[in-house]
């Protein structure tokens, strides 16, 4: 990545990122004037699309950044082999599983907004215990316990948001809606990544010492802990309480 090598203001990350930024532009001014849009704008108009496209921005800036990281810190710092790393990180996989399907339970319950709000916290209180990871941890403290937390709010907190996206679309919209969702989540774990790799990189300072590796990756996390800290306070400002209808 061209952002952590090099910074985010040498040309080498500037120009894609603007072409980036045109090319986007480009999509939302065609999509504006069009008599059949692929995604009608007057979506965004709609209080919980709005609302649970940004949160899922939000959270895919964090939670995709995971495994990125959890990879690294296997192989670099615990000298995992990669089918190793890969083989450690299936407890995570499989919490995702349940925490996704939990959700629908917990939400005929509690109601999705509250839901949503619960696994964001559970995957922040997950990302909050991976960053402090040390350079001798062992697996079950330094990577399962920690991952199966971060991913299983992270699939507690999906499930509502997708709901909540689509519940306030009208019928015909809510293909659009649940595409637009996903988009959402992957378009923010793109430039989470690109972020928290920096900050990484910023502080491990061309090091490749376990401990210095092991400094970077945990800041990254604490990072993706504040990142998660503000899409919760984005969701209790902005999604609809539970008893409320879409607006």
């Amino acid at each position: 990545m061209q952002t952590e090598r090099d910074g985010w203001t040498a040309p080498s990350a500037l120009l894609p990122l603007s072409a980036g930024l045109t090319l986007l532009g480009a999509f939302v001014a065609v999509e504006a004037r069009s008599r059949t849009p692929l995604m009608p704008l007057k979506l965004f108009r709609t209080r919980s699309v709005a609302a649970a496209n940004a949160a899922m921005f939000t959270c895919g800036a964090a939670m995709f950044c995971m495994w990125y990281f959890m990879t690294l810190y296997a192989q670099n710092v615990l000298h995992y082999s990669p089918m190793a790393a890969g083989l450690a990180l299936m407890p995570s996989s499989l919490a995702v599983v349940l925490g996704a399907k939990f959700a629908p339970r917990l939400m005929r319950v509690s109601g999705a907004r509250r839901v949503a709000v619960l696994g964001v916290l559970v995957s922040a209180a997950g990302f909050g215990w991976q960053s402090t990871m040390d350079a001798h941890g062992s697996y079950v403290t330094g990577i399962m316990l920690p991952g199966i937390v971060m991913m299983a709010g992270a699939g507690l907190a999906g499930t509502p948001l997708a709901s909540l996206a689509t519940s306030g679309a009208a019928p015909g919209d809510a293909g659009v809606v649940s595409g637009l969702v996903n988009t959402s989540r992957v378009m923010g774990g793109a430039l989470g990544l690109s972020v928290l790799a920096t900050v990484a990189a910023a502080r491990t300072g061309g090091s490749m010492s376990p401990e210095a590796l092991t400094a970077g990756y945990a800041l990254a996390f604490r990072t993706g802990t504040a990142i998660l800290f503000g899409c919760v306070l984005l969701m209790l400002l902005w999604l609809p309480k539970d008893r409320e209808r879409p607006s």
